[in-house]
């Protein structure tokens, strides 16, 4: 702003002066006076411009110093063509003094006053020449009042420019350490999210524990018909019942695929993944996920689900809804004394744009003691040995982070429910 008003106000201003002068309404300098005032501004504002210009290719030091350097022979010129004693309050060395301070720094600044300083000596040495033997009076008492008044001024700005700086390096430190802090503060969610990944893996491990009866007793039906048609080989062979054989392999086949699809569900469960969310139907995997549903319960549980025909498209990672679902069907078989029923049933809640799953069984229901701490990480009511307590903790993190919500009820009656609400998500999404 400060090479601006130079670049374009004082021309202005010079063109005033001068029509002013060449109309008779202001009194005319002397030629020498004038050609110096002429040369000084036309000096300046060519100094501005190319300050200017400097600035704006990059080199701002250079063309900020180029113009103090310029401004202050001007003002020496000017100065020493009008003699000390007829100069008035002069703003243009406050500027170039504000402009080093501020812009240039301190050093920059005490640079500026000692050049402004040697230009006022030399005027006052050349007034006593002009003055023959004796110094005027007005003279010396005009430069130690426009020297005490630079010094003032240098001074206060030397001060703010000291303050500012300590305000820039207290400010530069505060984002540095609040950066030092966001850095640890990732370093932090990114361990989280590790150690999440990681119990939630370990989870999945304890219930293919807890499937691993039930798949062996599948596994165990499969072979035993693979078995039994293998040993019908040799007489079907010596009777020549090629279509025979070709029906008995048929059938090999399909029991061999069953145990690779039972084989393959269990792998796909228990693989160590990093969550991936996807929109999927939550009425069709939760109808693939009762074989799963029936191994972990048991045959002393009974099983029921009621699931509408309408679409249920829920966005989040589906090897973790499984293992919600799986993760709440578990405690309920630990929590049933022998037999029991363990329902899920699933409502769509267009209204609220929401799926809601009520997992329920007829067991002994939770104390209300207990009940507020049912989600802290490691709260276990098992003996010691048979419980981790972050079952129910990382069903409360995977259903929250899916937008969701989850309540447990204990009906006087007996029996635990577990309420989950999902959003709904559109299939197209």
């Amino acid at each position: 702003m400060i090479l601006l008003f130079f670049g374009i106000f004082v021309p202005i201003n010079k063109a005033i002066f001068l029509y002013a002068v060449s109309t008779g309404q202001a009194a005319r300098p002397g030629v020498l006076q004038l050609s110096a005032d002429l040369a000084t501004d036309a000096l300046l504002i060519a100094s501005a411009w190319v300050a200017l210009w400097c600035i704006r290719r990059g080199r701002f030091r250079q063309g900020v110093a180029l113009f103090l350097f310029v401004a202050s022979i001007c003002v020496g010129l000017a100065y020493a063509s009008v003699g000390l004693a007829r100069v008035g309050l002069d703003p243009i060395p406050l500027l170039l003094l504000s402009l080093a301070g501020l812009v240039m720094g301190r050093r920059t600044l005490w640079l500026m006053l000692g050049a402004l300083a040697a230009m006022l000596l030399a005027c006052v040495a050349l007034d006593m020449v002009r003055a023959g033997a004796g110094a005027p009076a007005a003279t010396i008492g005009k430069a130690i009042s426009i020297g005490g008044i630079w010094l003032i001024i240098a001074l206060v700005l030397d001060r703010t420019v000291a303050a500012l700086r300590d305000s820039l390096e207290e400010s530069e430190q505060r984002s540095r350490a609040l950066e030092q802090a966001y850095a640890r503060l990732e370093d932090e969610i990114a361990e989280r999210e590790r150690t999440r990944d990681q119990l939630i893996h370990s989870q999945k491990m304890d219930l293919a524990g807890r499937l691993a009866s039930g798949l062996a007793h599948d596994f165990d039906n499969v072979l035993s018909v693979i078995l039994g048609y293998a040993q019908q080989r040799n007489r079907l062979l010596a009777d020549g019942g090629g279509p025979a054989l070709a029906s008995v392999l048929e059938r090999v086949e399909l029991a061999a695929r069953r145990a690779m699809a039972i084989s393959r569900k269990l792998l796909n469960f228990s693989r160590l993944d990093i969550s991936q969310p996807e929109t999927f139907d939550a009425g069709a995997v939760l109808q693939e996920l009762q074989p799963m549903l029936r191994q972990l319960l048991g045959p002393e549980v009974q099983l029921t689900l009621q699931c509408p025909e309408a679409a249920l498209p829920v966005h989040m990672d589906k090897g973790n809804f499984e293992l919600t679902i799986l993760n709440i069907a578990g405690n309920s078989r630990d929590a049933l004394p022998g037999k029991g029923t363990f329902g899920l049933v699933v409502l769509r809640d267009d209204a609220a744009g929401l799926l809601r799953l009520v997992l329920s069984d007829d067991g002994p229901g939770i104390p209300e003691p207990i009940r507020t701490s049912v989600f802290t990480p490691f709260f276990t009511t098992k003996p010691k040995g048979e419980g981790t307590g972050l079952g129910l903790s990382v069903v409360r993190d995977i259903v929250v982070e899916a937008g969701g919500d989850i309540a447990i009820e204990c009906p006087p009656a007996g029996g635990t429910s577990v309420r989950i609400a999902l959003p709904l998500a559109s299939i197209a999404g």
